[in-house]
Parts: structure tokens; C-alpha cells; sequence
């Protein structure tokens, strides 16, 4: 049987945001098809253990040179050590590249698999704003995505938007096209019954992340005022948003809860008024495995095959979000909404991946 060693960006701690979960479920389709013991994994940072300053200073010095935040020449030279135990190395973020260029020039015969998790500098422009160093974090991101694009055996983005703009930035068109999918969280035996509140509750599921705080102050100010609804935004680090954006008093925030699935289960419509990005959005994909309603953005469905009118609502204006939601006031629907889940389960589960993981792998 083949060996793998898995690049992993971090071991998250207990709440897990956005891609990490992304890459579990990826970790946990190749253990499932080469067995545990023949895949072996390579955190870069432990959220688990505290960081030192010295670490963080390390981590500035080496953005220059190509070093992606707490990767280091002396780490680089562990994992070059460990390759040949391997057939094949999966790197799961490109900002890593610069692995797959070491590892060929040092002569690595095994496979080199590289995964794009979003076109990274587009990803850190979104983030970092107007930031003075973001120009130093742009630049090792953009280096470590052509590297990926060079030296990989197998290049695999989320959907044909990235593959796309992969192409044009760096030349080479993604070998697979692998959408996000998550593990089965919500394999019950009784789903929630009764039709959504003539007064419905819409949540928003999103980490502190201006793209996603834009789109929620963007909703707040052009929707929220014109509809009948209670709204409740929840996820990592949300409570900052208080500090930079003006949240009414009646909108429920709620920071780092420890389990989301309470919430999405009391959730009438989930709202995704997200309006720049790549990749594709685990929120999305987290509210089909639950079975919510989704009312959503472009954006928030890039990637994603459904019919948006059995999903609940593609909406991109102002008018267009409180038309739809609108129309689930007057005439409420099914709270838990089984085409999402059906959708999800067909083409967006672990279960649903095990194949494409497994042709990459032959």
C-alpha cells in the first residue's frame, strides 16, 4: 500500500473555521483509502501550543525569501529528510509551494500533489486591506502559487472559476477539479419538522473576515430595514465586529461558540450576502448538510450545482434579497428543506469525494 505525508497548515484547536475544516475532511478520505498508518501528517503550527515572539519574528523575516508564515529553511530541511518514505506528498495550501519546489530539485521520485484552497493573493488582498506590509504577504503568496503551478505532479483546484484564473495568472490549468465537501455531521434519525416563523429567524455564519463582515454590514444596511425578520450572525471572532461596524441593537452576535449545530437546526433561512472571494464557501456547504433554507449570493454559491429556487433564493440586490425573503414570509416553507440535503449527500459528503480522491491516487 502507497504512503502519503499530508502538509497540513495547522492542528486547529477545538473551534475549526472555514478551510481547515476543508482539509479534515480531505485528511480523512486519504486515510480511509490508504488506512490510517500509511498516512502521516506535517503540521506547520499547533494551535494547541502557544507561540513564541520568536516565532512570529522568524515567521516576518522569512516572508521575503518565499516562506510562507511558520514555514522555515530548518523545517524545509525536516520534511526533504522524511520524503523518501513516501510515494506521495499531498500539500494542502499552495502558499506552501515552495515545498514542491524543494522537493524536486532534491530529487523527490513520488508524487507531488498541490491544492488550492483560493488564488491566494487575491484571498490576502481581500484581507488585508489597505495594510502596509500586505504587499510583502502578496508577493510569497504569488511566488509559492507559480511554484505550485510548476513543480506539482497534480494540480487541484475547487471549481472551474479558480481553474480558470489559476491558468491565466500562472499558466498551467488545474489537473482535477475538486469541489469542497465535508464530513456527515448531521446523520440523525429524525429531522426537524414544522414550517418556517411568519416572523423568520435568518442567521449568518461567517469568520471575522472583511469580505464576510462587508457583506453582512452591506445586508444590515440595504435589508434588514425593509423586511420582518429576527437576525442573528454567529462564528469565530465575530464579536469584533461590534468595534468596526455599526450592529443594530436588536441584531443577535455571538463569538466562538463551541458547537454551531443548535444553531443552524433553530435557523429559518441561512443568509449569505457575500459579495467577493474564491474558492468555494463551507458555510454554503455546511447549511446543505444541514438541510436550511439558503438564500444566497453569487459568490456564496460559486462551485455549487443547484436549483436555487428548491434551495430557497439566489439573490445579488437589495431588491432581490427582500423579495425572496419576503416571500417566505407569506408563505412559509418547510424549515428543514430535504432538496439541500439531498444535494448535499449526493454531491457534496465525504462519501460523495471517495472516487475523485481515489483517481487521483491510481
Amino acid at each position: 500500500m502507497s504512503k502519503l505525508l499530508f502538509i497540513r497548515y495547522k492542528k486547529p484547536a477545538k473551534v475549526t473555521e472555514g478551510g481547515e475544516i476543508g482539509t479534515q475532511m480531505k485528511l480523512n478520505v486519504l486515510r480511509r483509502l490508504l488506512g490510517d498508518e500509511n498516512v502521516d501528517v506535517y503540521h506547520i503550527h499547533d494551535d494547541n501550543v502557544k507561540r513564541r515572539v520568536s516565532e512570529y519574528i522568524k515567521g516576518v523575516f522569512w516572508f521575503p525569501f518565499g516562506y510562507f508564515f511558520g514555514l522555515t529553511p530548518k523545517r524545509v530541511r525536516e520534511i526533504l529528510a522524511m520524503s523518501g518514505q513516501y510515494d506521495h506528498i499531498f500539500i494542502d495550501r499552495t502558499v506552501f509551494g515552495i515545498l514542491a519546489n524543494k522537493l524536486k530539485k532534491h530529487g523527490y521520485k513520488g508524487r507531488v500533489f498541490c491544492f488550492f484552497h483560493n488564488i491566494e493573493p487575491l484571498y490576502f488582498k481581500a484581507k488585508l486591506g489597505n495594510k502596509p506590509w500586505r504587499f510583502v504577504i502578496t508577493g510569497c503568496v504569488r511566488r509559492n502559487d507559480r511554484w505550485s503551478c510548476r513543480y506539482a505532479d497534480t494540480v487541484i483546484s475547487l471549481n472551474t472559476r479558480d481553474g480558470k484564473l489559476i491558468a491565466e495568472h500562472y499558466g498551467r490549468y488545474p489537473d482535477t477539479i475538486m469541489a469542497l465537501a465535508l464530513d456527515d455531521k448531521y446523520d440523525i434519525k429524525e429531522y426537524p419538522a414544522g414550517m418556517t416563523a411568519k416572523k423568520p429567524l435568518c442567521m449568518c455564519v461567517a469568520a471575522y473576515f472583511k469580505p464576510n463582515c462587508d457583506g453582512i454590514d452591506w445586508f444590515i444596511k440595504n435589508v434588514y430595514p425593509h423586511v420582518d425578520i429576527r437576525l442573528r450572525i454567529v462564528g469565530k471572532g465575530m464579536g469584533k465586529m461590534a468595534d468596526s461596524y455599526r450592529i443594530p441593537q436588536d441584531v443577535e452576535l455571538i463569538s466562538d461558540v463551541p458547537d454551531l449545530v443548535p444553531y443552524y437546526e433553530e435557523a429559518d433561512i441561512m443568509t449569505i450576502p457575500l459579495f467577493q472571494g474564491s474558492g468555494m464557501k463551507v458555510k454554503t456547504c455546511e447549511s446543505l448538510m444541514y438541510g436550511k433554507n439558503i438564500i444566497a449570493s453569487d459568490e456564496a454559491l460559486e462551485g455549487y450545482e443547484l436549483n436555487y429556487d428548491n434551495m430557497g433564493g439566489k439573490c445579488n440586490t437589495a431588491d432581490e434579497f427582500i423579495r425572496t425573503i419576503q416571500s417566505f414570509i407569506d408563505s412559509p416553507r418547510p424549515r428543514f428543506n430535504s432538496y439541500n440535503r439531498g444535494v448535499f449527500l449526493e454531491k457534496y459528503s465525504t462519501e460523495s469525494m471517495m472516487d475523485a480522491f481515489k483517481a487521483i491516487l491510481e
